[in-house]
């Protein structure tokens, strides 16, 4: 697996990293193998039933692994640069672009 952005969260990471994984394979197999057999509404019913379940199997620890990367952006300055890329992209969607354009990459980049 992968390391975090920070040291001190990679371990917070695998954790949920490995729940999700779980998860996500025992929510796939399923509603591929029964899509065509059940109706939307069953379909939604599933869907809604393995929300969840994450919830309740992965909620907390990817609430501690997303802490840990905000304060790891924070402590690195990152939070603000992302903050500036969020706005402007905000920006462009409202102005009808649809992606973020070579003068906003030079803006981000300096």
């Amino acid at each position: 697996m992968a390391h975090s952005l920070s040291p001190e969260c990679t371990p917070l990471k695998h954790a949920y990293d490995s729940c999700f994984n779980s998860w996500f394979e025992g929510y796939l197999e399923p509603a591929i193998a029964n899509s065509q057999k059940l109706s939307e509404g069953q379909r939604n019913e599933y869907a809604k039933r393995k929300v969840e379940e994450f919830e309740q199997n992965c909620g907390a620890v990817w609430g501690k692994y997303k802490e840990c990367v905000q304060k790891a952006l924070k402590d690195r300055g990152l939070d603000e640069l992302l903050e500036q890329a969020r706005q402007d992209i905000s920006r462009r969607s409202t102005n009808g672009h649809s992606s973020v354009g070579v003068e906003s990459r030079q803006t981000l980049l300096g």
